[in-house]
């Protein structure tokens, strides 16, 4: 999975993770990331997912930026600084999420108790 940290904008310091694709970006409510900054289109970009990587496709006309350069047809990386309008994104992988291990660990418990148990009555088969 990955993430949005919001830099510079009305939602400065919010954290936005990414689901499903493709996620999309811009002013209207519908939008996955929603922004309401200047300069930020209804549908301003598009996130997509493809075998060789995270990729985007911008909306005709509209301003894009990426590492503060012009946008260009590029896969993003880590770290990336994408500038939409006057809002500032990073491109962040997100932190996975670990499985609980509980029924796991009750399992591995209750084979060791058995196991020693089961060693209790076998030497105690054997002493008499």
């Amino acid at each position: 999975m990955i993430q949005f940290n919001v830099l510079s904008g009305k939602k400065a310091g919010s954290r936005t993770v990414v689901r499903r694709f493709p996620f999309r970006v811009g002013r209207a409510p519908d939008n996955d990331l929603q922004l309401d900054d200047d300069g930020v289109w209804n549908e301003h970009l598009t996130i997509g997912f493809e075998s060789g990587g995270f990729n985007f496709a911008v909306a005709s006309g509209a301003l894009v930026a990426v590492n503060g350069g012009p946008f260009q047809n590029q896969t993003l990386r880590n770290g990336d600084i994408i500038t939409v309008g006057s809002a500032r994104l990073q491109f962040w992988l997100a932190a996975a999420r670990q499985r609980g291990l509980r029924i796991r660990e009750l399992f591995v418990w209750a084979l060791i108790a058995a196991v020693t148990a089961t060693q209790f009555a076998l030497i105690y088969w054997l002493i008499r």
